[in-house]
């Protein structure tokens, strides 16, 4: 390893409901502010069945709207993580870093850029032009194609990004993604006009993140 680059430690969690990801995401998080307990920085690497998820700012959407989405035959969780709905199923990559940013920048607004920049250089490894908007997230045009939604305590993170990459688009019409009016989504599909796989985007992703964060990557295989 290079002197002076964190570790990052990549656990590839497969196809996983959203609630088990949780609380394996709670694990590393706990095992970080263990100071008994010596815990990697890790990216945690997922698709996950059909869920919509809303942040701390849960006042627009009542009981009778999370069981209108419920009955789409989608799950529903309220979160910690910044902010509003948005889905998560097959075809998106989800990737949660869970990092202590003292190995890296103590702080929330760098860290946040952080991962939109490592999505704007992956998207240009794909030759997809992408940009920041006022809006977190990354964008194509006035499209979505990555969301970010991050949870930090004690300087620990938690939550982080999911890119479409050959989603079903549908999901995203019974909601109002990440609250903004007047704008849509898309993928990496869409963008390329040919089918494009999470497990395409993990080595451009990581490749990405390498880069972005300065650090090197270890491979643990799948958690278990």
């Amino acid at each position: 390893m290079s002197v002076g680059k964190a570790a990052v430690k990549v656990l590839h969690l497969g196809r996983i409901s959203y609630g088990r990801a949780l609380k394996i995401q709670q694990l590393h998080i706990k095992q970080h502010l263990d100071p008994s307990s010596i815990s990697p920085n890790t990216l945690l690497l997922c698709e996950h069945e059909p869920v919509y998820t809303i942040g701390i700012r849960q006042a627009p959407y009542p009981p009778e709207e999370e069981r209108r989405l419920k009955d789409l035959g989608a799950d529903f969780f309220r979160t910690n993580r910044g902010g509003l709905i948005t889905f998560h199923g097959p075809g998106q990559l989800v990737c949660y870093p869970v990092l202590n940013l003292g190995c890296f920048k103590k702080s929330v607004r760098w860290y946040v850029c952080e991962l939109e920049r490592t999505v704007i250089k992956m998207c240009s490894k794909f030759g997809i032009n992408s940009s920041t908007s006022p809006d977190t997230g990354v964008w194509v045009g006035n499209n979505k194609i990555c969301a970010i939604g991050i949870h930090c305590g004690r300087y620990i993170t938690s939550h982080g990004l999911a890119l479409n990459c050959n989603t079903d688009m549908s999901w995203f019409d019974n909601i109002v993604p990440c609250g903004i009016v007047g704008k849509g989504v898309t993928s990496l599909s869409r963008e390329l006009g040919r089918d494009v796989s999470s497990e395409e985007a993990i080595p451009k992703l990581l490749e990405a993140f390498t880069e972005q964060f300065n650090c090197t990557l270890t491979y643990n295989g799948s958690f278990s």
